[in-house]
């Protein structure tokens, strides 16, 4: 298989639980995310979400398209005040235990998949972006932190 770049961009925010994320959407060309796989994914969503705590006050998903018949549902969050807790879901891949190629059909993974290369970058912002203005200042700062989004673009290299 041939690697191509595929396409980040932020969306949203969203708030499941109680608790805003930060919403990133990936791609192919010619391969875009389809409205009814992201009506799904986001239904889906608050099974990935741990429950309300005092140290766990966002986080971010991503939400990403492959180029088969493949849906990936990342819901990053963080906890005990600076690591963050993942929790993912498929749709549609069954060498992942899908039961079909519905990629609106997500099942939650068992595995301890934390992201893939195009995946990735979102966490790359996330870290400084919540050190930046979760950890720095002496008042955490949640909309700063929550408007520091990483610019739409390519990922991959």
């Amino acid at each position: 298989m041939a690697f191509i770049e595929k396409h980040m961009r932020p969306v949203g925010p969203v708030r499941i639980n109680g608790r805003p994320y930060k919403c990133y959407h990936v791609d192919s060309p010619g391969h875009e995310l389809e409205s009814e796989v992201e009506k799904a994914a986001y239904e889906f969503a608050p099974q990935l979400v741990p429950p309300p705590a005092h140290d766990s006050p966002a986080g971010w998903i991503v939400l990403h398209r492959g180029g088969d018949t493949g849906a990936y549902l990342l819901v990053y969050t963080w906890s005990w005040d600076n690591v963050v807790e993942a929790h993912v879901a498929a749709a549609g891949q069954p060498a992942l235990g899908c039961p079909d190629e519905d990629p609106t059909h997500f099942i939650r993974q068992t595995r301890h998949f934390v992201g893939c290369v195009w995946e990735l970058p979102a966490l790359e912002h996330e870290r400084p972006s919540f050190v930046r203005h979760m950890l720095v200042p002496d008042e955490p700062d949640l909309d700063a932190y929550m408007a520091d989004v990483r610019p739409a673009g390519l990922v991959g290299l």
